[in-house]
């Protein structure tokens, strides 16, 4: 398991600890606050020409000169990422929310954002600027603090380079959940896939030296509602013989971004006792080059009984999630959901921030994306277009895992996977890029969580008493 490497908990001090106020509110606010100010505040707020702007700061005198207050404009006070900025902008000192603040933002989303905006993954380079303190009630937030510690375990995993998180470690992952909750456990590894007719997946992992595996944890009463989560966990993805260039491997150790973010929702689930029997399914495999590697042109057998083309080894998300979305569905659960970092056309289509949503059910996909807009996490509806199967036929096979064409990939990638669920199972399908490329306030470059805030939502309105 991966060496905690969150700063979260120590940018928190309990809610009766010395805290100074902080004052938080946008421009159109800003003016009513300056008036009501004393002369000696007026004077150094216009001197350092602060104005209420969202992601600025300001930290106030007192009369000894000694900081006595802090300003901050934000934007949206509902969004947690509108305080990411302070932890690092503010002076390394402990603050709480002002009650006559000119802008209230909950307490929750207060919390959430200032964990993730003074988050750093500091497991291999030690950082040693201290970030500034909030002032919190644990035992009132105690799910707001659930939720930030499951968005950096999330970061964490994402971060780690291959060589401390492949199947083996990632399986570690998984038991170490189930281990704390009481939760049952199972791995099927390497050749032992084949015995119990898992095919698909031992064909992407078979070519690395570490065996292939289908990860589960299984938790709660069998009369319960059954909630299915399957992460990809490609721990690395050179491509296959259809190799990847250089730029397009370099941060390949996060196609296991998927089984992060499964991996964190069902550690929610089950540290939150949400009242559903729940199984955690992880296809894990690292997709290698090497004799033993498959090939362009093999067809393969799937769980499913459907035999797939492989038009493209680069394709390899789709091939493993096939077996563990046929498992999944074989148990009847009253909602399967999958997270992966499937395609790159996804990103083409939405950009990096916004995660591919997919889904059978209408008034299922319009409960996800409310829930995401509420948590100011969202996601966008994409659609299972099915006249685009046809880029999926293959003339010798079922169907073929890829095709010559460019258009909709990460729609065709999604019907992919649409074959191998029954009609009458409730599927959600998450395409998500679990990555941010620049640091910008509560988005460290690296490893994200992206949806995992709309998704815990989701679950919460639809299974919570």
């Amino acid at each position: 398991m991966p060496a905690s490497a969150t700063s979260g908990p120590a940018c928190f001090v309990p809610a009766a600890a010395p805290a100074l106020p902080l004052y938080l509110l946008d421009a159109t606010r800003f003016p009513a606050w300056r008036d009501a100010q004393s002369p000696r505040v007026r004077a150094w707020v216009e001197a350092h020409g602060f104005k209420g702007d969202a992601l600025s700061v300001l930290v106030l005198p007192g009369d000894d000169g000694a900081p006595a207050a802090a300003v901050a404009g934000i934007g949206d006070p509902l969004d947690p990422a509108s305080l990411g900025h302070l932890p690092t902008l503010l002076p390394a000192l402990s603050f709480r929310l002002a009650a006559d603040s000119p802008l209230a933002m909950p307490p929750d989303r207060a919390l959430i954002g200032w964990g993730l905006g003074a988050y750093r993954f500091a497991r291999y380079l030690k950082t040693t600027r201290p970030t500034a303190k909030l002032a919190v009630d644990g035992d009132a937030e105690a799910e707001a603090l659930a939720v930030l510690a499951a968005s950096c375990h999330a970061r964490d995993l994402i971060n780690t380079p291959t060589e401390h998180l492949g199947p083996d470690e990632l399986e570690a992952e998984v038991q170490t959940l189930a281990m704390t909750h009481g939760a049952d456990f199972r791995c099927v590894r390497g050749p032992e896939l084949l015995a119990q007719n898992f095919p698909a997946i031992h064909a992407v992992g078979r070519a690395s030296h570490r065996a292939p595996r289908l990860i589960a944890l299984t938790h709660g009463d069998a009369s319960l509602p059954h909630l299915v989560i399957v992460g990809k966990g490609v721990c690395f993805d050179t491509g296959g013989l259809d190799v990847k260039p250089a730029d397009g491997m370099r941060n390949m150790k996060k196609d296991m971004g998927g089984a992060a973010h499964a991996i964190a929702l069902a550690r929610l689930v089950l540290e939150r006792a949400l009242p559903v029997r729940l199984t955690l399914l992880v296809p894990a495999v690292e997709n290698a080059l090497g004799p033993d590697a498959y090939r362009p042109g093999e067809v393969i057998a799937t769980r499913a009984g459907l035999s797939v083309e492989i038009d493209n080894t680069d394709a390899e998300g789709r091939v493993i999630l096939c077996d563990a979305l046929t498992f999944a569905a074989e148990q009847k659960p009253a909602l399967l959901m999958d997270f992966a970092t499937l395609t790159g056309a996804a990103r083409i289509a939405l950009g990096p921030d916004l995660p591919a949503l997919f889904c059978n059910r209408d008034e299922l996909a319009a409960a996800y994306l409310d829930a995401g807009t509420a948590q100011r996490d969202p996601l966008w509806r994409m659609p299972l277009w099915r006249p685009y199967l046809s880029y999926l036929k293959s003339g010798i096979a079922d169907l073929a895992n890829a095709g010559a064409s460019r258009m909709a990939g990460c729609v065709t990638a999604a019907l992919y996977l649409e074959r191998f669920v029954p009609d009458a199972q409730d599927w959600t399908h998450v395409d998500v890029y679990s990555w941010n490329d620049a640091d910008r306030p509560g988005k460290p470059a690296g490893g994200e969580a992206q949806g995992l805030r709309a998704a815990w939502a989701f679950l919460k309105r639809r299974f919570a008493h």
